[in-house]
C-alpha cells in the first residue's frame, strides 16, 4: 500500500556534508529505500549487545533519558491508573531491553518487546527475567502489525528516525489500530529544533525537524497530547524530544 507523501520536500544534510534538496530524495525508488534499510540492518548487525553498543558509545546518556522518560510517562498519565494495574506496553526498536528493563517493566502490568535484530532481541530475553515481560518479537517496524487492541501504550523510541516517510506513516495507523481504546503513542527521538534535518550516514537514521514529525504525527491522524524536551542533554548531540499522542 502506498501513501501520500508524508511532509513537504525540505532541504537537508547528511553526516558526509552532502546536501540534497529535498529528503524525499533519500528513498524516491524502490532501489533506494532497499538500500536504505540494508544500511541500517549492516549497522545494527555489528554492534555490541550492550548499553555503549545500543547508545552508540554514550552509555552515559542512558541514566538522564530513563529518568526524563519516567518524567514525561508521568505527566500523560491519567491520575485514575493505578501503580500496579497499568495495562500492556509495546516496546518498538526494544534492542537488549533497556528501556523495558530500566523502566517500563517499573510502570506497566505487561511488556511486549518488537526488535528487528534477532541477537539483540535474544539479549533482551536472557538479561530479562522479569515475569511481567511477555512477547519477545522479532520484525522489523515497517513490516510489523501490532495486536489490534492489545496495548494501553506503545513506546517508540530511537527507531523511528530508521524509517522512511511513507513507513513512518503506515507504522503509526498500524499502532492506532492496537491500541485499547484510551491508549496513547509515545515517541521518544533525536529531533533537529534549529535548522534543518540531517542523515547519519554510518546507519542511515534520519533525524528530522520537529515540524517534520509533527507533520506525519497529522498525517497518520494523531493529535499531540503533550510534548516535552530531553533535559540534561549533552549539548553536542542532536536534541532529544518526546511526543504523547492519541487518535484523532
Amino acid at each position: 500500500m502506498e501513501v501520500e507523501t508524508a511532509v513537504e520536500a525540505r532541504p537537508g544534510t547528511d553526516s558526509t556534508g552532502a546536501s540534497y534538496s529535498s529528503h524525499l530524495d533519500l528513498w524516491n525508488d524502490e532501489e533506494k529505500k532497499t538500500s536504505w534499510y540494508k544500511k541500517t540492518l549492516e549497522h545494527w548487525a555489528a554492534q555490541d549487545a550492550t548499553v555503549n553498543g545500543v547508545l552508540g558509545g554514550f552509555p552515559e546518556t542512558s541514566e538522564p533519558d530513563l529518568r526524563e522518560s519516567r518524567r514525561f510517562l508521568h505527566l500523560v498519565r491519567r491520575p485514575t491508573d493505578p501503580p500496579s494495574q497499568r495495562g500492556t506496553v509495546l516496546d518498538c526498536g526494544a534492542g537488549i531491553g533497556r528501556v523495558t528493563q530500566g523502566l517500563l517493566v517499573h510502570e506497566f502490568a505487561q511488556v511486549d518487546l518488537v526488535e528487528p535484530n534477532a541477537r539483540l532481541l535474544e539479549a533482551a530475553r536472557e538479561q530479562i527475567r522479569d515475569p511481567k515481560v511477555d512477547r519477545f518479537i522479532n520484525s522489523s517496524l515497517e513490516q510489523f502489525h501490532p495486536e489490534e487492541g492489545r496495548y494501553d501504550t506503545i513506546w517508540a523510541q530511537w527507531v523511528l528516525l530508521y524509517l522512511t516517510d511513507d513507513d513512518l506513516v503506515l507504522f503509526l495507523e498500524r499502532c492506532k489500530k492496537g491500541l485499547t481504546r484510551n491508549g496513547l503513542i509515545l515517541v521518544k527521538e533525536n529531533v533537529v529544533l534549529e535548522g534543518q534535518w540531517i542523515v547519519d550516514r554510518d546507519d542511515n537514521s534520519i533525524s528530522r525537524t520537529d515540524a517534520m514529525y509533527k507533520d506525519i504525527f497529522q498525517k497518520a491522524g494523531l493529535v499531540l497530547q503533550h510534548e516535552l524536551k530531553q533535559a540534561h542533554w549533552p549539548s553536542d548531540l542532536v536534541p532529544v524530544k518526546m511526543y504523547a499522542l492519541r487518535r484523532a
